[in-house]
């Protein structure tokens, strides 16, 4: 005999509800597969030497993580708008900030409302390297030095010259204003949205030369399309063992390195914070992306969240002391 009219009706129901759970489940599996992605913030656009530092780093921190890592550009303002970004971010460990000295240490000094506040809205996690910026010449400029760069403006120029710079009110238009003092020239800082179209412009010869990272101008430097003649810190660089520091040629007073960190939303769990600062720590002691970092110029070094915290307040103290100096006014 058949089961009763019921029997079958429950069974059906039964079913139902097992295929509905299974539906579920895998809907809810998918759900969170989608929302386990990390999203590391970058502010400047494709192609600049932080974008490619920050997919150089991607790629092995997913390994380490067991999760998907994917850089996220939003360009725009010297990274002030990743900035604001992370800070509207919820602080559940799923999204970090990687960024240079400019955006967490001199923004808030020259801008009068960068839209957040480091000391409040951010959390240190990891450093992972310092560098040097860089004065570069365009290819079609002559100059093969920054003595030949001097005297290529002042004879041919009459004195007169506009030098790129990656963002506007950043350490490299301070430079720029203080190397154009130092040798009487008229030099006049040109802001770009992020280092890659300053290049192509250099690369195009639209404009003579430029001041940004040693990472942002290697590649370029190295394929003699353009050439640094001049860097900052204590002691030449590695990648660039020839190149003069502006010590040497008698503009000091920029030896403190800018670096490179990973910031997340105020309120993220330290055990996040932990975990991602862990992952950082092994992926930069790999051989291949070390070795792939110091070519770009980069000296690597883990700095575990409390020096990161430390070194950002030292560094803004430094230059809040620079900029006052100048007579800057906050924009």
């Amino acid at each position: 005999m058949g089961k009763p009219q019921s029997a079958r009706v429950i069974s059906t129901l039964r079913n139902t509800l097992i295929i509905g759970a299974v539906l579920l489940a895998g809907l809810t599996g998918a759900v969170q597969a989608q929302t386990s992605t990390i999203r590391l913030l970058v502010g400047f656009p494709p192609g600049g030497g932080t974008d490619v530092i920050a997919r150089t780093l991607a790629e092995k921190l997913k390994d380490q993580l067991g999760t998907s890592v994917i850089v996220e550009n939003r360009a725009g303002a010297g990274g002030q708008i990743a900035a604001q970004a992370l800070k509207a971010a919820p602080a559940d460990g799923m999204t970090f900030f990687l960024t240079h000295d400019h955006t967490v240490s001199i923004l808030p000094l020259v801008t009068k409302n960068p839209g957040f506040d480091p000391a409040k809205d951010f959390v240190a996690v990891a450093g992972f390297a310092t560098f040097v910026n860089a004065l570069a010449v365009s290819g079609g400029t002559p100059a093969k030095s920054m003595n030949e760069y001097v005297a290529w403006v002042r004879n041919t120029q009459n004195g007169k010259g506009n030098v790129g710079i990656p963002a506007p009110a950043s350490v490299p238009e301070f430079l720029v204003k203080l190397i154009g003092e130092k040798y009487k020239l008229d030099l006049q800082a040109a802001p770009y949205r992020g280092s890659a179209p300053m290049i192509a412009d250099m690369l195009g010869n639209q404009i003579g030369a430029g001041v940004g990272s040693i990472p942002d101008f290697i590649e370029n430097h190295k394929a003699g399309k353009i050439r640094v003649v001049a860097v900052l810190g204590g002691a030449r660089q590695a990648a660039l063992p020839d190149v003069p520091t502006f010590a040497e040629l008698g503009l000091s007073g920029f030896e403190d390195l800018p670096y490179y960190g990973i910031f997340a939303p105020a309120g993220t769990p330290k055990a996040s914070i932990d975990r991602f600062a862990e992952a950082v720590s092994k992926v930069v002691a790999m051989p291949e992306v070390r070795d792939r970092l110091t070519a770009m110029g980069l000296t690597v070094g883990y700095m575990p969240p409390a020096q990161l915290a430390s070194r950002e307040h030292a560094y803004a103290q430094t230059w809040a002391r620079i900029i006052k100096a100048s007579g800057f006014q906050a924009q």
